[in-house]
């Protein structure tokens, strides 16, 4: 039976790297089935924040909660899929979609066990889902960069998740596989998976989005109904916006210095 938690929540989260605050005092909440965007300027904190949610960046204070249980007491790893940003999909071995996406099943199944019918079913559904079931027997390196990101999907769809992490899926990534990509989610959205994702622009995605969290110099600028690429990026939100969990925006931050994250420019593949 469903509970009320929030499927994500970090309260007061900060985070300094080489002792310089990259995140400071945020605060966010993800319900059951929402479809959100982490957005802002690059080194805004918004790549680090997607870290934080997963551990692989601590908090050097504040909380995060998955699924109502504290970062530091969650195992069931199965119900989050992540999705790095993408270096390559094959991290320059040799290796089939099939291989990669069968490692999304790790989380399902003992280490070194043979995939059963239903890893193989979860596997191939995955692959449909992102419309590459036809080149599973491909190299990954032969793929596109727009391809290899739907493998690195297919790859965390595989473990049948609940909440999809995604750090700027569409980052260099040609027109048709962005509306791939869209595609893709939106079929999740449908089947009422929690989607959080990272991004400098949406394209194909804004249809797709309940909710919008503008990142500005390591905080939270903005939180609120969807907003355009172009109001994101522009010098400042002003008061009209809504705010979903912040009382006001706060007008300090037009005079913070800007705080670069040297993670936000930094290219991993990790899985939680």
């Amino acid at each position: 039976m469903l509970n009320d938690d929030p499927v994500l929540q970090i309260v007061d989260g900060t985070v300094p790297i080489a002792g310089r605050p990259v995140l400071r005092h945020v605060d966010m909440t993800v319900q059951r089935g929402e479809f959100v965007a982490l957005m802002g300027a690059n080194g805004s904190g918004k790549s680090t924040l997607m870290r934080a949610m997963t551990g692989l960046r601590p908090l050097s204070r504040g909380s995060v909660a998955l699924f109502g249980t504290p970062l530091s007491r969650f195992r069931d790893w199965h119900r989050i899929g992540y999705v790095p940003q993408r270096p390559s999909a094959g991290g320059g071995v040799p290796t089939s979609v099939w291989e990669v996406v069968s490692t999304g099943r790790l989380t399902r199944r003992r280490f070194m066990r043979p995939l059963l019918p239903r890893d193989r079913a979860a596997i191939r559904e995955a692959l449909e889902v992102v419309g590459l079931a036809d080149r599973h027997r491909d190299g990954v390196a032969t793929l596109s960069g727009g391809q290899q990101q739907r493998v690195l999907i297919a790859r965390a769809l595989a473990g049948e998740p609940e909440l999809m992490l995604l750090d700027e899926p569409t980052a260099g990534v040609d027109l048709p596989n962005q509306q791939a990509l869209a595609s893709t989610l939106a079929t999740l959205k449908e089947r009422g998976v929690t989607v959080v994702l990272v991004a400098h622009e949406l394209g194909p995605m804004a249809p797709l989005l309940d909710r919008a969290v503008v990142m500005r110099d390591g905080q939270v600028a903005y939180d609120g109904a969807p907003l355009a690429d172009h109001e994101v990026h522009g010098p400042f939100f002003g008061p009209g916006h809504h705010h979903h969990h912040q009382e006001s925006v706060r007008p300090h931050l037009d005079h913070v210095p800007p705080v670069l994250s040297p993670m936000d420019a930094a290219h991993e593949e990790v899985q939680p």
